[in-house]
């Protein structure tokens, strides 16, 4: 090897290490994901996205709401609609914001009979949704169909510019019994 070609490799090497070093302590703090006990009306909005997901192509059903007051449904429609991304939080999403707009969005409840897959609670964080409630969890939901393995913590925990609430569970044994 010459002495140019070491030069370079060690010049490499130091950039490299520097960039990192530069990353690491630029890089923006991880958003705290609150894991949430349920909360009095959670029970009774998950009620009515367990009711909609009995009527929808795949048992996936979602409500938003506001102080216990419902703003927006959606079923999954995928198979009726031809559509892939027509799951119920997308479709609940997509309502809302047609009547709505975006800033009355913020800082609502979502619930859903299955926790939001990676699709789904990317939109949720965009949107400013605070609060998730689900049914049954990714892990209930793979032993019937088919997941990615990526819960809803870890993209609310990759998530630096937001602080999103978890709420897991709620009614679950109701919502994994729409799978069998």
């Amino acid at each position: 090897m010459s002495t140019d070609d070491l030069l370079t490799s060690r010049r490499a090497v130091v950039t490299g290490l520097a960039t990192a070093a530069l990353c690491a302590a630029n890089a923006p703090a991880k958003s705290a994901v609150l894991t949430t006990p349920a909360k009095a009306e959670d029970e009774g909005l998950m009620r009515e996205a367990i009711a909609l997901a009995a009527q929808a192509d795949f048992p996936f059903g979602t409500v938003i709401a506001r102080d216990g007051v419902v703003l927006a449904r959606g079923k999954n429609l995928g198979k009726r609609t031809h559509d892939p991304t027509a799951h119920g939080e997308m479709v609940a999403i997509r309502r809302f914001l047609a009547e709505r707009g975006p800033e009355e969005l913020k800082g609502t409840t979502l619930y859903t009979s299955g926790e939001p897959c990676p699709m789904c609670m990317g939109a949720i964080v965009w949107c400013g949704i605070k609060r998730v409630v689900y049914g049954a969890s990714i892990a209930q939901l793979a032993a019937h169909i088919g997941q990615i393995m990526l819960i809803s913590t870890e993209v609310a925990k990759r998530t630096p510019f937001e602080t999103i609430e978890i709420t897991g569970g709620v009614l679950a044994d109701e919502a994994i019994k729409l799978f069998m």
